[in-house]
């Protein structure tokens, strides 16, 4: 961790849950990035205060409106992003933004389906494309060897309900059907970009939070952990990654999970 000396990073999702806790944690670090991108759909809604709040302390936050689903809204942030950077590239981009409604086998229809990909796999797949040419520009403009986040990187959060091999135990855990399945496609876009970004030396992580309790996990009981306590676990786990993690399912924990 001593290493880790992000200049620049942005989080969607970032005014509830995981990403807000994440924006809280990259400020707090005794070497925060310089430049933090704190992008949501709606940054003068009353959802948003808590965010507001936190960068009305912290200069290095930047608040960016992103609608995550909506290709004009991402590539409009892209281009406030880059003009904000000065031409320095962006070292770390984290998909966070998703949704998990509740359904079944047989609740589950065609337009929940829809919309739970739409937000999960697709909003993921064009942030990247709009923001790769700002960490092209970050992996070229680093001296690092290897890979890590502090050149470049993509780190999508996932689930371990996504996981194929997982689901036999996990099965009766917590239905979200659509959930589920849009993670399994979420984890596929994470290999695959693995595969297509290496040869520019981005490293492309997905990364389970556990089951934490937030908006999004807290109509369950079985959620466990604190936000904080998931988010100090996936600090953790970026401020390490390197090479050997470029293309993996990594837990909160740090642990090395089966696709």
């Amino acid at each position: 961790m001593a290493g880790f000396h992000v200049r620049s990073v942005l989080v969607t999702g970032s005014n509830r849950g995981i990403g807000l806790e994440l924006i809280k944690h990259f400020t707090g670090k005794l070497n925060p990035p310089e430049v933090i991108f704190a992008t949501c759909r709606d940054p003068e809604g009353v959802r948003a205060q808590e965010l507001k709040n936190l960068a009305s302390k912290h200069p290095n936050v930047v608040i960016l409106q992103l609608e995550a689903t909506d290709s004009a809204s991402i590539k409009s942030t892209a281009k406030k992003a880059e003009a904000h950077l000065g031409g320095t590239g962006l070292n770390l981009l984290i998909n966070n933004a998703g949704i998990m409604p509740p359904s079944t086998l047989e609740s589950a229809t065609p337009e929940d389906m829809l919309s739970v990909y739409n937000t999960n796999v697709v909003g993921p797949l064009l942030v990247t494309q709009a923001f790769l040419p700002l960490l092209k520009k970050a992996a070229l403009g680093s001296n690092q060897k290897g890979m890590s986040c502090s050149k470049a990187a993509i780190v999508n959060i996932s689930s371990v309900l996504g996981s194929i091999e997982k689901t036999p135990e996990l099965f009766s855990f917590v239905p979200v059907v659509s959930y589920r399945c849009s993670k399994a496609a979420l984890n596929m876009l994470t290999k695959c970009q693995s595969m297509g970004y290496k040869q520019d030396g981005i490293l492309c992580t997905a990364l389970h939070p556990g089951w934490v309790k937030t908006e999004l996990g807290n109509f369950q009981p079985n959620a466990d952990l604190t936000v904080d306590e998931s988010v100090s676990g996936l600090m953790k786990v970026i401020c390490d990654l390197s090479e050997k993690h470029h293309g993996v399912l990594l837990s909160w924990e740090g642990n090395t999970l089966p696709w």
